[in-house]
């Protein structure tokens, strides 16, 4: 099969279209031909090193997002029939065999059927990004008129957050730049508040009196030691970024996510519901690799980055 992949852990040239083995669907796992693969800030990441610290071997084929057509069922599987639309979060344990790659090996109770009225290249946008805005609004959680802010609402996780807290019923704030401003109230924020310019805590009390209830954290460093001051004492703070050391009664809690092929299923009655929609700024190419991850790591990214197969 043919996908991207590195030898070893670098800047974006060595991001390398390579020929590698096919893979096979081994008991409990379905083998996907990839239509298209999301871009997460997770992928340069790790082919920087910053991840090295999981189990790895090279040549390592990035990506944690897929949406394709099933090619193959593992023994025991029978949940889905060859040529179904699927997609799937497929982050593994053990990191080599990513998505940048026309076929990918996933555990058949992390997939889920694709939306019928989602395009490959949408539903490829979801599984990562939309189950980690999922678990962290339940690990805050989240319900209805919940006062939320949101850490870089207009990115991946964000603008998935701000839309599955619309649907709680929650009260959301948002942070993005100023030419996000509108897009962040249209995937549910009450207001925007401009990361450069504003006040956060001052925008933030304005609008919620005595603070936040709860924070939901996408974009680590400075903001989120700065959004501490606005938690009212006993609220939440909820981290896919970084870490902190909260005070004042405020618990902080990190949160990596997990695949779930359960809470995929919860997300695709979103989306046909039109509740949950994608938002793609950008499609690549599979060979465009090193220039959706240099994109992505500039961090201006509004919804998300995906590669076409």
């Amino acid at each position: 099969m043919k996908a991207v992949a590195i030898r070893a852990f670098g800047g974006p040239e060595k991001l390398a279209v390579m020929e590698m083995p096919d893979p096979k669907a081994a008991r409990g796992e379905i083998l996907i031909r990839t239509v298209a693969a999301g871009v997460n800030p997770v992928d340069w990441k790790m082919r920087e090193g910053g991840l090295a610290s999981l189990p790895h071997a090279f040549p390592l084929i990035p990506g944690w997002d897929v949406a394709g057509v099933v090619e193959d069922l593992g023994e025991g599987c029978h949940r889905f029939r060859r040529g179904e639309r699927v997609f799937a979060y497929a982050r593994k344990p053990f990191v080599q065999w990513g998505t940048y790659a026309e076929l990918v090996v996933v555990p058949e109770a992390d997939a889920a059927a694709m939306p019928p009225n989602l395009l490959f290249e949408e539903a490829a946008a979801v599984p990562c990004a939309a189950l980690t805005a999922m678990q962290a609004l339940a690990k805050a959680g989240v319900r209805k008129d919940t006062k939320l802010l949101i850490l870089n609402g207009s990115g991946g996780v964000g603008h998935f957050a701000l839309q599955l807290a619309r649907v709680a019923g929650a009260r959301t704030l948002a942070t993005t730049g100023p030419k996000n401003q509108e897009f962040v109230m249209s995937q549910g924020a009450e207001a925007g508040i401009d990361h450069d310019r504003d006040d956060l805590v001052a925008s933030v009390n304005a609008r919620f009196d005595g603070g936040a209830d709860a924070v939901i954290d996408a974009i680590g460093g400075a903001a989120l030691e700065r959004a501490l001051h606005a938690v009212k004492p006993g609220g939440i703070v909820v981290s896919v970024a970084g870490a902190t050391a909260a005070a004042n009664g405020i618990r902080f809690e990190r949160l990596n996510s997990r695949p779930s092929g359960d809470e995929l299923e919860i997300l695709a009655a979103h989306a046909q519901r039109k509740t949950l929609r994608p938002h793609v700024q950008t499609i690549f190419r599979l060979d465009e690799a090193a220039k959706a991850q240099h994109e992505s790591r500039q961090g201006h990214v509004r919804g998300k980055l995906v590669l076409a197969l």
